[in-house]
């Protein structure tokens, strides 16, 4: 995927606001609905926390690079981390999340990725240079965000 835009951060929780902020600008510049940039918002939240809680431990400051795309279909997310390998996609097949058992009954986490991935049109994943790679693409569900109509 060729991004529109690309933003990098470094992988430390103080720095997901400046990440959220780069999703919420680009949509904005794009006219993407409230509703569909929430969701890419929800989807780079998990990622990044992902990266750095699960793949790096605790805060640190490699980089991570978000990529974004959008067009009349899709908004495309290309999250890149120097983490150690992790695929997300054999992560979801192997602890599958039961839909019908209570809440009180689910592991706690792992439901995360699952989400993100239910969410995906598209999602892929490679390894390579040192970088986990994850692209996905988002329907989008909601109209182009336009001004109201004076009446």
């Amino acid at each position: 995927m060729a991004a529109d835009d690309v933003c990098t951060v470094r992988a430390r929780i103080s720095c997901l606001p400046e990440a959220i902020a780069f999703v919420e600008a680009f949509c904005g510049d794009r006219a993407v609905a409230g509703s569909d940039c929430l969701r890419l918002s929800l989807v780079v939240e998990e990622l990044f926390t992902n990266t750095v809680t699960h793949g790096h431990g605790g805060d640190s400051d490699a980089p991570v690079r978000i990529g974004l795309r959008v067009d009349r279909t899709f908004l495309e997310l290309s999250y890149e981390d120097s983490a150690p390998p992790f695929d997300p996609l054999d992560h979801v097949a192997r602890s599958p999340v039961d839909p019908a058992a209570d809440v009180a009954d689910r592991p706690v986490g792992q439901l995360g990725l699952a989400l993100v991935v239910s969410m995906a049109e598209r999602v892929a994943y490679v390894r390579g240079d040192g970088c986990n790679r994850v692209q996905l693409a988002l329907r989008r569900h909601a109209t182009i965000n336009t001004p109201a109509d004076p009446a």
